[in-house]
C-alpha cells in the first residue's frame, strides 16, 4: 500500500507521473495521501491558532482596545467561516488540482505580513490572509480525504481532522515557547512551517491529478439517490447544523473557560489546571479518531445520535460534582461529543452528492464560527453572571441531538 502511494504521489520537482487505472480501481485506502493530508491540517490549524495566541502581544505593542481585538477575530472569522462554502462548491464545478498548495500561499503571506505589520490596518490584512488560507484548506483537505477513503469514508475524516485537533492544541504552546520570549517577529521563523506545507500538498495535488485523469478513462457507475425532496434535504441539513451548534457550543465551553471554572470553583493553581485541560482536549482528540470507524462500521446516523446525545448525563452531573469527578467526567464527555464532526460531514457528503466540498465547507465553516462565537457569548453571560453558571445552562445543550431523530437512514434508503 505504500508503495502504491509512493508512486502516486510526486514532489514539485518531479514529472507527475500517470496512475495505473488499476490503482484507482482498487478499494484500499491510500495511506500516505491521508497521512500527508492529516500533518498539513495539523500544520493549517497550528498556524492559524497562532494568531489568537499573540492577541496580548498585539494588544500590549499596539496599545489596543478589545474592541480592535475584536475586530481582527472578526476579519479572520468571516474570511475562515464564511467563504469556505463558496470556495466548496466553486471547486466542486471547476476543480483546481493544487487549489491546496495555494491556499497554503495565502496563510504564508499572512504570516509574512503578520511578523512585520507595523499598524493595525496591516494586522487586519494579514489576519484576512490567514483566514482565506484556512477558507480554502478545508474544503478542499476534506475532499481529498473522501477521494483517498477508499470507502472508508469515516476513517479518513477522523484522520484528517484529529490533524487539526493537533495543530489547534500545540499552537499556544509554540506562541508561549517561541513568540512570546522574541516578540512578534518571531513569527515570520514559522512561514517556513507553511513552505513545508505548501511542498507537501503539491505533491498531494499531483496526485488528485493523476486520480482525476484515471477517473475519467474509466466509465462512471450511475449514482443511487436517496430519494429525498430538495425541501426534505434543506429541513436534514437545518438539523445538521442544529447538532453542529450543540456540540460546539459546549465544546467553547470547556476549550475557552475549564481553566478559569476550575480555579474559581475548587481553587486548583494555573499549572494544574492547564494539565487538566491537556486531558479534555486529549480525549477530544481520541473521540475524532474513533468516531469515523465506529460509523463505518454501524452508519454515520447512529453515531451523531450516541455522540452528541450520549453525553447529556456526563454534562448534566459536571457541574454538581466535586475535582476529582469533574477531571474524570470530563474525558468521556470530550470523546464522546467529539466523535460526531466526521461522521456529520460524512452524512452531509451522502445527503447532497456531487457537492463533497461544498458540504465540507458549510459543515467547518459552520463549526468554526459556532467556537468563536460560543466563546464570545459565554464569556458574557460569564461576565454577568459567574462560570458555574455558565457550566450549569450548557450542560443541556447536548439535549439538542434529539434532533439526530429526524435524520432519515441514507443506507437503508440506497438498499431498498
Amino acid at each position: 500500500m505504500a508503495v502504491e502511494a509512493n508512486q502516486a504521489i510526486s514532489t514539485p520537482g518531479q514529472a507527475a507521473r500517470p496512475a495505473a487505472p488499476a490503482q484507482d480501481d482498487t478499494g484500499q485506502t491510500r495511506t500516505l495521501v491521508l497521512v500527508t493530508i492529516s500533518i498539513c491540517h495539523m500544520l493549517n490549524d497550528m498556524m492559524q491558532s497562532l494568531l489568537l495566541a499573540i492577541y496580548p502581544i498585539l494588544k500590549s505593542n499596539y496599545a489596543l482596545d478589545f474592541g480592535q481585538i475584536g475586530l481582527i477575530t472578526l476579519t479572520f472569522q468571516v474570511t475562515a467561516s464564511l467563504l469556505q462554502p463558496a470556495i466548496g462548491l466553486y471547486t466542486d464545478h471547476r476543480p483546481k488540482n493544487y487549489a491546496l498548495s495555494l491556499g497554503m500561499g495565502f496563510t504564508f503571506a499572512g504570516l509574512i505580513l503578520l511578523a512585520f505589520a507595523t499598524t493595525f490596518p496591516l494586522i487586519l490584512c494579514a489576519a484576512a490572509l490567514v483566514g482565506m488560507g484556512s477558507s480554502i484548506f478545508h474544503p478542499e483537505s476534506s475532499r481529498i480525504a473522501r477521494l483517498a477513503s477508499g470507502g472508508r469514508h469515516g476513517f479518513a475524516q477522523s484522520l484528517f481532522q484529529v490533524g487539526g485537533n493537533v495543530g489547534s492544541a500545540i499552537g499556544p504552546l509554540v506562541a508561549a515557547w517561541f513568540i512570546v520570549p522574541h516578540g512578534q517577529g518571531a513569527i515570520g521563523w514559522f512561514s517556513i512551517t507553511a513552505l513545508v506545507a505548501i511542498v507537501l500538498l503539491a505533491g498531494i495535488g499531483n496526485w488528485y491529478k493523476n486520480h482525476r485523469a484515471a477517473a475519467a478513462r474509466r466509465k462512471r457507475p450511475p449514482v443511487e439517490g436517496h430519494g429525498l425532496s430538495r425541501r426534505r434535504v434543506a429541513f436534514v441539513i437545518g438539523m445538521l447544523l442544529v447538532l453542529l451548534f450543540s456540540k460546539y457550543f459546549y465544546t467553547a465551553s470547556l476549550s475557552s473557560y475549564y481553566t478559569f471554572y476550575l480555579i474559581e470553583t475548587f481553587g486548583v493553581g494555573i499549572a494544574d489546571a492547564q494539565i487538566y485541560l491537556f486531558l479534555f482536549l486529549g480525549a477530544f482528540a481520541l473521540g475524532t479518531v474513533l468516531g469515523g470507524p465506529v460509523a463505518d462500521r454501524i452508519g454515520p446516523k447512529r453515531v451523531i445520535w450516541g455522540s452528541i446525545f450520549g453525553a447529556l448525563p456526563f454534562t448534566l452531573v459536571l457541574p454538581h460534582v466535586g475535582l476529582v469527578w469533574t477531571v474524570i467526567l470530563t474525558v468521556p464527555i470530550g470523546m464522546i461529543i467529539a466523535s460526531a464532526f466526521a461522521s456529520i460531514v460524512v452524512y452531509g457528503q451522502e445527503l447532497i452528492p456531487g457537492k463533497v466540498g461544498m458540504v465540507a465547507g458549510l459543515f467547518f465553516g459552520f463549526a468554526f464560527g459556532m467556537g468563536g462565537i460560543g466563546a464570545a457569548v459565554l464569556g458574557q453571560l460569564a461576565d454577568l453572571t459567574d462560570i458555574a453558571f455558565v457550566y450549569q445552562i450548557c450542560a443541556f445543550l447536548p439535549a439538542l441531538g434529539f434532533c439526530a431523530a429526524f435524520l432519515p437512514d441514507l443506507g437503508g434508503r440506497r438498499r431498498r
